[in-house]
């Protein structure tokens, strides 16, 4: 009968520990309140509020921060709560002139955002005015 009563007890633990709801965080914390109320202008603001971002584009002096919030009560009980990129786009003195929310739930963003970074750097035919040309050379003829 004690052989029955410690495995009794050690399902009803299993039991009751597996009911305990588990909360975890992903990238930055951002609440409701600091959101909403998010009026900046440029990018110090930005960093004083938010603090140091999930990535930084240097090309297109863009700022992202990710926030995920996940909830566990078991191993097949597990949902995302939210999951958000914040981008903030500044110009060369630093003056906030976009952002945009992206909610990464959303069925529609599933699919590849179209944006790309402009290159206003390598333009056809710059690679080869510095290495002198690329591509496939004749090989030097060593008949004479």
């Amino acid at each position: 009968m004690s052989l029955l009563k410690k495995i009794l007890i050690l399902l009803f633990t299993i039991y009751i520990l597996g009911c305990v709801e588990k909360t975890t965080y992903s990238g930055k914390i951002i609440n409701e309140n600091e959101l909403f109320n998010l009026k900046i202008s440029n990018k110090s603001e930005l960093l004083k509020k938010l603090g140091q971002p999930s990535y930084i584009d240097n090309i297109q002096n863009k700022y992202f921060y990710f926030t995920e919030k996940n909830k566990n009560k078991n191993f097949y009980n597990k949902k995302i709560e939210y999951s958000y990129l914040f981008i903030f786009e500044f110009d060369e003195k630093n003056n906030l002139i976009g952002s945009k929310s992206i909610n990464l739930l959303d069925a529609n963003v599933k699919k590849y955002i179209k944006s790309e970074t402009k290159n206003d750097i390598v333009k056809r035919g710059l690679i080869e005015k510095i290495f002198g040309g690329v591509g496939p050379n004749n090989l030097p003829n060593t008949s004479q």
